[in-house]
């Protein structure tokens, strides 16, 4: 099985957690990380490594982090680092949880790293856009 950990600044995590089990329904194999004020890389390493002994990854894990360069991210780089089949992926937003769960029994954590990318990048949409791209008879 393919584990999950979403590790964000804040109670981000927990948050689009909540938020990800009211579209998705109960979330198995799945942990949130949250990096508070004051604590550091180091303990944030610690967090995830719990996190990691909560977790089936026999498959792997992908590490779903808010902002590329930040303390989450930088914490889980350094336990990626030493294991094939992890992977990091930034950005996280709810449709990009949602795809990945959806589709982690059936694909490798490659390719779910994938996924989850086209995901983010294609739940982001500005109304004025597309009402733009549409013709008056598809109003």
């Amino acid at each position: 099985m393919i584990g999950v950990i979403v590790g964000t600044h804040g109670k981000f995590s927990e948050e689009i957690l909540r938020s990800t089990e009211m579209v998705f329904g109960q979330l198995d194999n799945v942990a949130g990380v949250t990096f508070e004020p004051g604590e550091s890389v180091s303990g944030l390493v610690e967090k995830y490594k719990a996190a990691l002994a909560s977790l089936d990854w026999t498959d792997g894990v992908i590490f779903l982090v808010d902002l590329f360069g930040g303390s989450p991210y930088n914490a889980a780089s350094r336990i990626v680092v030493n294991h094939e089949k992890m992977d990091i992926v930034t950005g996280v937003n709810l449709p990009m949880i949602v795809d990945l769960l959806a589709n982690r029994g059936i694909e490798q954590v490659e390719n779910l790293v994938n996924l989850a990318i086209h995901a983010g990048h294609d739940s982001m949409m500005s109304f004025r856009a597309i009402r733009n791209s549409q013709s008056e008879e598809e109003l």
